[in-house]
């Protein structure tokens, strides 16, 4: 029996170590004791963590793509830290498992019981969690299978796993859940729109969202980094136009989208890449008060910001934000809407 303590604060900072007055995401360090949970919170056996893309690539980077070494490292950051926030990219991912227990003040208040599978829709960067042991690393999907519990307080956000998809498949999809649903919001019909890092899970995700919504007037252009990828992006046929490029090679992604737009350049820029230094690229190619979304989180918005005010683009860039209103729902239908992405994700992640 999990005892309950009184008074947790809405955001989690009674979970806060160091420093103190911080929220959990820029903690240096949460409590992930989990004898005990505060009335606000939700207790969850973990099975698999969903690492974010920039963040598994550091790690993996870092030793070499050795599995048992990514294990350690994972282990390790949440040792020091409490939680899955990688010191290097500053990101987390998400984690799916099941409700273990559910403290009194959130009891009948949510469409939720013990016993039900959840994906968590909040930062593992914010998430107390304990990793007891790393059952396997599947290094080329970016997700760790564990033993382990977490909790998520009364602000964090959750999707329950529906039952026509697998939860491998759901971890992944929604781990960028944030990414189509605001190429959603942002595309018009008759947009311009790039799609840099398109082979990639979120974007892939993002070209069908673009294509649907830019319409028959519109034209999507996916760029890619491989042979490989980007054929299999042609077969996907979700995009106008493909092409091979380094988004950064500032100036080839400037030329090339100058030429296939004849100069025009594009209205919505949505860069999904894990790498650094593609935000010069991300801007050039974008029109005058065109609009750039970085859901990377390799992203340094001083580069950004600095790098647009350099060459004198008026540009309005967003950050990118994981949560958007519905994203859960919106990437759960584009998946229900494409076989072919269905097939792939199925094919990649289960």
């Amino acid at each position: 029996m999990v005892t309950i303590n009184r008074n947790g604060n809405p955001f989690g900072s009674h979970r806060v170590i160091e420093p103190a007055g911080v929220l959990p995401q820029p903690s240096e360090r949460v409590n992930n004791d989990f004898s005990s949970i505060w009335d606000n919170e939700i207790l969850i056996r973990v099975e698999a963590l969903n690492v974010d893309s920039a963040s598994f690539t550091q790690i993996k980077n870092s030793v070499d793509g050795d599995e048992k070494k990514i294990g350690e490292r994972i282990m390790e950051i949440v040792g020091q830290r409490g939680k899955m926030h990688n010191p290097i990219t500053g990101s987390g991912g998400v984690l799916i498992g099941e409700i273990e227990a559910i403290g009194d003040k959130l009891q009948g208040t949510r469409d939720l019981a013990v016993g039900d599978k959840i994906v968590t829709l909040v930062s593992l960067s914010l998430t107390p969690l304990r990793v007891d042991e790393v059952l396997e690393v599947k290094k080329n999907v970016d997700q760790v299978l564990i033993k382990g519990q977490a909790v998520i307080f009364e602000s964090g956000i959750y999707a329950k796993l529906p039952e026509d998809l697998s939860a491998p498949l759901a971890l992944a999809a929604l781990d960028v859940a944030g990414a189509p649903a605001q190429t959603a919001r942002l595309v018009k019909p008759g947009d311009t729109v790039v799609i840099i890092g398109a082979t990639g899970k979120s974007g892939i995700l993002c070209s069908y969202e673009a294509k649907k919504r830019a319409g028959v007037t519109g034209r999507v252009i996916g760029t890619g980094t491989s042979d490989a990828s980007v054929k299999q992006l042609e077969e996907l046929n979700l995009c106008d136009d493909i092409i091979k490029l380094d988004a950064t090679n500032a100036l080839a992604c400037y030329e090339a989208i100058s030429e296939l737009t004849d100069g025009k350049l594009a209205d919505v820029i949505i860069n999904n890449v894990s790498i650094p230094n593609t935000e010069l690229g991300s801007i050039l190619m974008c029109r005058d008060e065109g609009i750039i979304y970085f859901f990377s989180m390799a992203t340094s918005f001083t580069k950004a910001a600095l790098g647009a005010e350099g060459i004198g683009k008026d540009v309005n860039m967003i950050i990118g934000n994981g949560y958007t209103k519905g994203h859960a729902e919106i990437t759960y239908s584009v998946l229900r809407e494409s076989p072919q992405i269905m097939e792939l994700f199925e094919k990649l992640y289960c």
